[in-house]
């Protein structure tokens, strides 16, 4: 059996899983996000350790007793500072905070140049130039820099080590090369010194400490170097090799494209990381908000909630070309605008237009910023794996399948997973095994095809961000 621990924003989760990937046992512990300031997002690196503990110790005992290793996956991007002794010198700025816009400019054409990506205030390089101008005494202490999950590693196994997929996110990994940039690192103020040693994702990063392996009620095994989440996610769902690829269709939407290649495209705002596995390297697209639009215009229209909001759509008559046009930017966008002043539109509405029909709007126009993500990638896939809560909707899918132009095939999502793919990454550690018969597909579950053309829509859908960008103003 196999422990994989995720990092989440809002929670810690832990699954304990056997050698067939089937899940035994998962328990998550709650985090909250503090927001001091406007554009701010923070969390106290203590409150993951209580939480891991208290994900860990509420799997069944004689599970927990049984593992062979420990993976570790995460929210990407956060900035843990430390200084003298290992000592947390200010609550970590998380992957959603957007104050560092203003040291990404600087910052940008060194990024594309030696990491293939653009400099977002998402990124961790940009949050340490704001520490630099903003707190330079907390900036002149810090001694190390960890990433969210690698801070718990620390804790886990007193070593200061990362992964490739992880530090892809840093905007300070020379992705290509898959080693740290020591020119990226300079122009912040930083050096190699800082950084934690990196190994591959599937490697052994440390041995858990025996009070710690005490405390948790679990052996003294190896911890696995993991995952980002989203490269964990792709892990668990099996997306590993060249040309698979997923649609994780949760709060925010991500494509995701495995690769035995660098295809970095920073013009169109796609990120090109490393793969939580050796030799491999993958393309993702990110848009902020996606399930969400969705939670959204349920409050918005009045509807008792999603389900409801779901079928009230399905139900409606009016013509396609009739229903308005909607811009899913209510958190700004990142693919392919890089852009985190953009606003949700409601665009060609009538008096015909009622809340069933503002529904399908959303939907239509979330699949439109999914399908926006897709052409950006370098080598598209053939068709896409569908994971994540608000998959949930054989009617979405069928609308996701016409705009996106690709087979969807939605999987058992009770299999997949960061903490899955973490518990995965232990395996291959410790074992040694093949990946492909560690990192098999779920089940699936059911497929959609396209079954009606949506270019007109699309194009229209497009034209209306050049059109209307001059008025959202800055963030």
């Amino acid at each position: 059996m196999w422990l994989g621990v995720d990092l989440g924003t809002s929670g810690v989760k832990s699954v304990i899983v056997d050698d067939a990937g089937a899940v035994l046992a998962q328990n998550t512990a709650s985090l909250t996000v503090q927001r001091p300031h406007p554009r701010w997002s923070e969390q106290k690196p203590a409150n993951w350790w209580e939480a891991t503990k208290a994900s860990i110790l509420g799997l069944p005992a004689e599970l927990r007793g049984g593992i062979r290793g420990l993976g570790l996956s995460g929210q990407m991007h956060g900035a843990v500072l430390l200084g003298e002794g290992g000592d947390v010198l200010r609550p970590a700025i998380l992957w959603n905070d957007g104050r560092s816009a203003e040291q990404c400019v600087p910052l940008d054409t060194l990024a594309r140049r030696h990491t293939g990506n653009l400099a977002m205030p998402g990124f961790t390089a940009p949050k340490l130039a704001w520490v630099r101008e903003n707190e330079p005494d907390v900036f002149g202490a810090t001694q190390s820099v960890l990433l969210p999950k690698d801070y718990l590693r620390l804790l886990l196994t007193g070593d200061k080590v990362s992964e490739m997929s992880d530090a892809s996110g840093t905007l300070w990994l020379d992705i290509a090369a898959r080693r740290w940039s020591a020119e990226v690192l300079d122009v912040t103020g930083l050096n190699e010194r800082h950084m934690p040693r990196l190994v591959e994702g599937s490697e052994v990063s440390g041995t858990l400490r025996k009070s710690v392996a005490d405390e948790l009620g679990v052996p003294v095994v190896q911890v696995a170097g993991g995952g980002g989440d989203q490269a964990a996610g792709a892990v668990g769902a099996g997306v590993t090799e060249p040309g698979e690829a997923f649609l994780s269709l949760g709060t925010s939407g991500v494509v995701f494209a495995a690769s035995s290649l660098f295809e970095p495209n920073p013009g169109r705002g796609l990120h090109a990381f490393c793969h939580a596995l050796p030799g491999r390297w993958h393309t993702m697209s990110v848009m902020l908000s996606a399930a969400a639009c969705l939670d959204w215009v349920t409050r918005l229209t009045g509807f008792a909630d999603v389900e409801s909001a779901l079928k009230a759509a399905e139900a409606s008559s009016l013509a396609q070309n009739e229903l308005p046009i909607f811009l899913p930017y209510l958190s700004g966008e990142r693919t392919p605008h890089n852009d985190p002043a953009a606003k949700g539109v409601f665009s060609n509405l009538t008096h015909e237009t009622g809340p069933a029909e503002l529904v399908r709007s959303v939907l239509e126009g979330v699949a439109f910023g999914l399908r926006d993500g897709l052409d950006t990638m370098p080598s598209p896939p053939s068709e896409l794996s569908v994971i994540g809560g608000g998959a949930r909707s054989s009617y979405w899918a069928q609308i996701l399948a016409n705009v996106i132009g690709l087979p969807l095939i939605y999987r058992d999502g009770s299999s997949v997973g960061p903490a899955n793919g973490a518990a995965r990454l232990a395996r291959l550690a410790v074992t040694q095994d093949d990946i492909a018969d560690v990192c098999t597909q779920p089940k699936a579950l059911a497929h959609y095809t396209p079954r009606s053309n949506t270019e007109e829509r699309l194009a229209l859908f497009r034209s209306l961000y050049p059109t209307l960008k001059s008025s959202f103003g800055d963030i």
